[in-house]
């Protein structure tokens, strides 16, 4: 055999593998739009929801923005933060082997300046041009894992996508009449706290529809180190690549928390809401929220009572069991 015969055939062979990566893709078809955004650059509990989500046949994930932290994190001190996490969902692309063009966009390196100035940039444009498109009936859901900046930004410049998502949030304190916060809590919460002139755009003055998922609810998403080591780092190069993202992570921090022995993937909720609704009467129906009225968050990241807020989701209760096993399932179908 020739080397390039030889080589045709390791690359079809390579293609024909990819085609079986997505589970049930012979009849399990899109049935919702995302956008992830996500700070990718920071805690790795995105990258793990990212695999989860590209391995989901009934998602048509229109496009990963990468997202700015905190400018005082210590995940990245830089000017590129943005840049940094589009780039580590490229790098996570590629180790998975998704050949679909999807669309990584970089967003803002920085924060509002006010909850009424939006910021400008790629990922603000394909938001809300994918918004108002009118060619398809699939409804479309942003999912933030991090800071809001980006929705925010899009539906201040163009107040009319503001009926046409659904935002799904991983973000903001507790609620007093739902659950205490955990002890030695931090205020602002972390992920309000990366931009909170977004997170009062959103919820002082926006419509948008809101299914919150605050620190009491996304702290369940809980991962035993053990069950890392036997359920996800054997899954191939991508069960490793996860696996020891992580465990940089966990090294890091260990010099200044004791860590136990668990981990929290906060941001797989984002998949567990949308991916994992349930077949007819399309939604999460194995997580429990309560409908309150969203409530007026202060220039210090707090939650202030709003007489006139509008009806938002907020989750109190999320299958994590389904949340997991759906994630290692298609992980070891990947690896088959």
């Amino acid at each position: 055999m020739t080397r390039i015969a030889l080589f045709i055939c390791l690359l079809l062979l390579a293609q024909c593998a990819f085609s079986q990566k997505m589970v049930g893709e012979n009849f399990i078809a899109p049935r919702i739009r995302v956008i992830m955004d996500n700070d990718f650059g920071g805690d790795p509990d995105g990258l793990f929801a990212l695999t989860h989500l590209l391995l989901s046949p009934s998602v048509d994930v229109r496009a990963i923005i990468g997202s700015h932290l905190n400018a005082n994190d210590g995940f990245d001190h830089s000017k590129t933060q943005a840049e940094h996490a589009a780039q580590k969902a490229k790098d996570l692309m590629q180790v998975i082997g998704i050949q679909k063009n999807i669309p990584v966009i970089a967003g803002s390196n920085i924060a509002m300046l006010n909850d009424s100035t939006p910021v400008k940039s790629e990922a603000v444009n394909f938001i809300i041009k994918e918004a108002l498109r009118t060619d398809t009936k699939l409804p479309l859901y942003v999912l933030c894992g991090a800071g809001l900046t980006e929705i925010a930004s899009a539906v201040l410049t163009d107040p009319r996508i503001a009926d046409k998502l659904t935002l799904v949030w991983i973000g903001g304190p507790e609620y007093t009449d739902l659950a205490p916060p955990p002890p030695n809590y931090s205020s602002p919460e972390y992920n309000l706290n990366i931009d909170i002139a977004a997170a009062r755009a959103i919820f002082n003055t926006s419509s948008i529809p809101v299914w919150q998922v605050p620190r009491n609810a996304y702290r369940q998403a809980i991962i035993p180190y053990a069950e890392l080591l036997l359920k996800i780092k054997p899954q191939g190069k991508v069960g490793s690549y996860l696996t020891s993202t992580l465990e940089g992570v966990m090294k890091m921090i260990q010099q200044y928390v004791n860590l136990g022995e668990v981990y929290i993937l906060g941001d797989s909720p984002l998949v567990l809401l949308t991916a994992l609704q349930s077949s007819f009467e399309a939604d999460p129906s194995s997580s429990e929220y309560v409908v309150k009225m969203a409530p007026t968050i202060n220039e210090q990241g707090n939650y202030m009572f709003n007489p006139n807020g509008r009806n938002i989701r907020v989750y109190n209760h999320l299958d994590i069991q389904l949340m997991f096993n759906d994630f290692f399932a298609k992980l070891e179908w990947v690896n088959k």
